[in-house]
């Protein structure tokens, strides 16, 4: 780790995520409820998940969509990276839009899913989901 690195994340160690903004055809997007046990249960935020030592982003994006909605991801594009620094990590979440999958997306953990439009309708947020809402309403307005 560089010494810029280090001096950013206090030294600790950066837990790389792959995040899907899954987005349907009239603008919709999907958000997932963090489940019972996990860091900030029952916050919204964008599904996704760690990736794995030597996989991809796209390749831990779609195993992280089959795990967590029982869907096949078709399309994805790499959008927007963003780091924010968490009480228990500091994280590197690459965002990608995802158009187009098999299946309708199921929390397969036990964990609430919903359709949401801008302005979200669910709280709280996870902090890091935040800038993503930003980045759709700069996008709409362009």
């Amino acid at each position: 780790m560089s010494t810029a690195a280090a001096d950013k994340t206090g030294g600790r160690a950066v837990t790389e995520v792959a995040v899907g903004v899954v987005v349907r055809a009239d603008g919709s997007f999907l958000l997932g409820q963090r489940p019972v046990g996990k860091p900030y249960e029952g916050y919204w935020e964008f599904p996704g998940g760690k990736l794995e030592a030597g996989e991809s982003v796209e390749a831990a994006l779609a195993r992280e969509l089959k795990e967590e909605l029982d869907i096949d991801m078709r399309a994805c594009e790499p959008w927007r990276t963003l780091e924010h620094d968490y009480p228990h990590a500091y994280v590197r979440l690459y965002f990608c839009k995802v158009t187009a999958w098999d299946g309708e997306p199921r929390g397969m953990e036990g964990q609430a899913v919903t359709w949401q439009t801008l302005p979200v309708n669910v709280a709280p947020l996870l902090p890091a989901a935040q800038p993503v809402l930003e980045w759709m309403l700069d996008e709409r307005a362009a």
